[in-house]
């Protein structure tokens, strides 16, 4: 069963295109979107309602709990049995979403450098007295390729970037995979739109996580332990809102901060995943898109899963 993949960046259309396409070749959806994991982090990750979900199996969706932490390495063993399961079962994996790290840990199986607390602590430690800021200096002394490409604002990657390459003596980089034929020979489309019209998307899908309910969704996650995660306490969105609930930013600037940070965030994708020559490009705003990319699966899927 070879698997699809669809990626790129946030706003552009992968979770509707991915239903189609599962619903048309038989597939499941594999959620390959790292704050999607959480349970109740509906609104703010733009996560499909169970209702709009067509009857289609999700798998990697609301498996983990606001306090727990999400890493690469454990989605990666978690979405590759679903994976191997489906395909057991004569059932086509329909991945989808824009995690970067997740989605080239899966399909390249990323092999992690090893960890050590005590390494972790200590660079913990000085982003605890330091803050980010104090961290970016000493990875900027350590591995300046990497502080380059990691956002300044990233401390837990910076801890990692920090731990690897002192254990590693190496530069981070080395530890990234290799990319390659892609895993279970799957089929990657990307979906990608203008720059202004995926900015006004943005803009239009950040107004309606908050007209319908993002900040009661955040102040129910609070009760649930959301201040004490690692991982999802600094999602794009919930972290705004929880800093307005400090009194730290009135609503509107909680909204404009969601929308610059999503964007932002848009950009690292875009520039990931153009990096990857397996990956074939289709306009989200292409009303033919759906027909397209059938296509372009049938193709390279068994037409006895055309249905």
């Amino acid at each position: 069963m070879r698997p699809v993949a669809v990626v790129g960046p946030t706003a552009t259309g992968k979770s509707d295109l991915a239903l189609t396409i599962a619903a048309k070749i038989g597939g499941e959806i594999v959620n390959i979107d790292a704050m999607q994991q959480y349970r109740g982090m509906d609104i703010g990750t733009a996560k499909t309602p169970v209702g709009e979900r067509r009857g289609i199996p999700h798998h990697r969706l609301d498996v983990l709990d606001v306090t727990a932490t999400a890493t690469v390495a454990g989605y990666q063993d978690a979405a590759t049995a679903d994976i191997e399961d489906m395909r057991s079962r004569g059932v086509v994996p329909v991945i989808v979403g824009g995690s970067m790290m997740y989605v080239q840990s899966l399909l390249d199986e990323w092999a992690f450098p090893a960890t050590d607390p005590a390494v972790r602590a200590k660079w913990e430690a000085v982003l605890a007295a330091q803050g980010t800021a104090g961290l970016h200096k000493a990875l900027t002394a350590a591995d300046p390729a990497a502080a380059a490409t990691i956002l300044p604002t990233d401390g837990r990657r910076m801890v990692r970037a920090l731990e690897v390459v002192e254990l590693t003596g190496k530069p981070f980089a080395a530890s990234a995979p290799v990319i390659g034929a892609p895993r279970w020979d799957t089929m990657i489309l990307g979906i990608d739109r203008e720059t202004e019209q995926l900015d006004q998307r943005i803009a239009q899908r950040t107004s309606q996580m908050f007209d319908t309910g993002l900040v009661d969704e955040v102040v129910g996650l609070v009760d649930r332990g959301l201040r004490d995660g690692v991982t999802a306490a600094r999602a794009i969105g919930y972290a705004q809102v929880l800093s307005m609930l400090d009194g730290e930013l009135t609503e509107e600037q909680a909204r404009e901060l969601t929308f610059t940070g999503t964007r932002r965030y848009v950009r690292r994708q875009r520039s990931w995943f153009r990096r990857d020559p397996r990956i074939t490009w289709l306009d989200g705003a292409d009303p033919h898109l759906e027909d397209r990319a059938l296509q372009i699966v049938g193709k390279g899927v068994s037409k006895t899963w055309i249905r």
